[in-house]
């Protein structure tokens, strides 16, 4: 294992607002480094609440996915439930809402895998992965403008799943690969 040391975090001198939509916030944000070098950044703050995906196991044989509109690239998208973590709501209690929500299940079992980072760079915003086994029926209402397609997976097959299209979301590929890991493990 390498150990590398640890950069001192720059300086805030200033942040401020510059844009501002329903969703997001824009920050610019000028910094001052360690080695005195001043930079001013861009970053899109996030609602300090974060996220959560779940990858629903139906009795350890079959994935769940859903098939949903993604705006931001104008396509239906083949992913695993996911959502913001409501106020008030912990991390687990938002997985299992999202995934009542978007595929109908409710899990018995809910395993975080892994907290992880989207744009870094960029994106202030966590989000939390779970592995959801020991479903049951529950349909919750969600907030999508129309119904998610259900879309089952044979876990024995989980790697065909990075040859389809349309299965291309960075977080659900991670999501998949740390569940695979998850379940090998025992």
């Amino acid at each position: 294992m390498c150990m590398t040391k640890k950069n001192e975090k720059p300086e805030i001198l200033h942040a401020e607002v510059v844009a501002r939509s329903r969703l997001f916030q824009i920050e610019r944000v000028h910094l001052r480094f360690s080695n005195q070098v001043e930079r001013q950044y861009e970053r899109m703050k996030g609602n300090n609440r974060g996220a959560v995906m779940v990858v629903p196991v139906l009795n350890g044989t079959e994935l769940l996915l859903g098939r949903e509109y993604a705006a931001g690239t104008h396509s239906y998208e083949l992913g695993f439930p996911k959502g913001l973590i409501d106020p008030g709501e912990e991390a687990h209690e938002a997985a299992n809402r999202e995934l009542q929500e978007e595929i109908g299940y409710g899990a018995r079992k809910l395993t975080h895998l892994m907290e992880l980072s989207l744009a870094p760079g960029y994106f202030a915003s966590k989000m939390q992965i779970f592995l959801a086994e020991d479903l049951y029926e529950s349909i919750l209402e969600g907030d999508e403008p129309e119904p998610i397609d259900m879309v089952p997976w044979p876990l024995t097959e989980w790697q065909d799943l990075l040859n389809e299209d349309d299965f291309s979301e960075s977080r659900s590929v991670s999501a998949l690969f740390l569940a695979q890991k998850h379940l090998q493990l025992r």
